[in-house]
């Protein structure tokens, strides 16, 4: 994926920081952030993998959302590079990277929101879940989130590649992220510039939908009588809140502010919330908050104990 007619071969990444004294405290605080981030995601998957009971719609859009093991694979190791050496990047990988992390990412943003109309139709239409949320159904909305990530994958990269990038090959980030990239163009950005304001609509629709969802959800929460009853329906969706409002609170603080507001210093602590700390945080949420998967990890335990 190199870009043609460029004078420039390979970045250089700036990392998070410049500052000796932080490089190594951090590389090791990431290192931990990317091997919980590891085991917490390869666990969930393989015991929604293990566990036939799991074998439901709503763990099968969660074992799909674990893909957050797949961009932060994309980012962090090569994040963990610059803390202990110049982090030079050839512009093919840079481009790859941008394109593997812009396809998780918004495969990501329609999974939550897959997971969101799953939700609305369990506690709205419970008598018709099966039916609506069937096998069939299932995969078209999975096909359809990855046509989606591929599209936006596609689009944001074959933008930039079509760039001239001048003399200067210093990335102020610590990957190959699309704004950073966009400030070292010789030629016009607009193009991109329309891209990415065409990319920001695009991921509000499932924004809208998970809205829409909830909206609904708390409608029919509110017509259940019984305290028990609305605890219940609150619980099945208290795990998926929390996910979504981390994840796209910081992907809305990064991208839909004014630029002239955060420094792209500043920018890169943000960034880090969406690339590192929201796929550590997913495995974890859902074990801690859900009452099947900790019923699940306690009996797959007893089982290799036992064994």
């Amino acid at each position: 994926m190199a870009t043609k007619n460029s004078s420039v071969t390979e970045f250089v990444l700036t990392g998070l920081t410049n500052q000796p004294g932080l490089q190594i405290p951090l590389f090791f605080l990431f290192l931990c952030f990317y091997v919980v981030t590891v085991v917490g995601n390869l666990s969930l998957i393989t015991l929604i993998g293990l566990t036939s009971y799991l074998h439901t719609p709503v763990y099968f859009f969660l074992f799909n959302l674990s893909i957050g093991l797949c961009y932060s694979t994309t980012i962090t190791p090569k994040m963990l590079m610059s803390f202990v050496k110049k982090n030079i990047i050839l512009q093919a990988g840079c481009m790859t990277q941008l394109f593997f992390f812009c396809f998780f990412v918004v495969s990501e943003c329609f999974i939550l929101s897959a997971m969101a109309y799953d939700r609305y139709v369990a506690i709205c239409k419970p008598l018709l879940y099966t039916v609506t949320m069937s096998p069939q159904v299932c995969f078209l909305l999975l096909l359809g989130v990855y046509v989606m990530g591929f599209s936006g994958a596609m689009a944001h990269t074959g933008s930039l590649v079509s760039l001239t990038f001048c003399a200067d090959n210093l990335v102020n980030h610590f990957m190959c992220d699309i704004l950073p990239l966009l400030e070292l163009s010789c030629n016009s950005t607009y193009v991109n510039e329309l891209v990415v304001f065409i990319a920001a609509i695009g991921i509000r629709m499932p924004v809208v939908t998970i809205f829409i969802s909830y909206d609904l959800i708390l409608s029919s929460i509110l017509h259940i009588r019984s305290t028990e009853g609305r605890s219940k329906a609150f619980s099945t969706c208290s795990s998926h809140i929390i996910v979504v409002s981390l994840f796209f609170g910081s992907g809305a603080f990064m991208y839909l502010k004014q630029s002239s507001i955060l420094p792209l210093d500043q920018e890169k602590v943000s960034s880090l919330f969406y690339t590192i700390v929201a796929p550590m945080l997913i495995p974890l949420i859902y074990s801690l908050r859900n009452k099947d998967v900790k019923v699940a990890l306690r009996k797959t335990l007893r089982r290799k104990i036992f064994s």
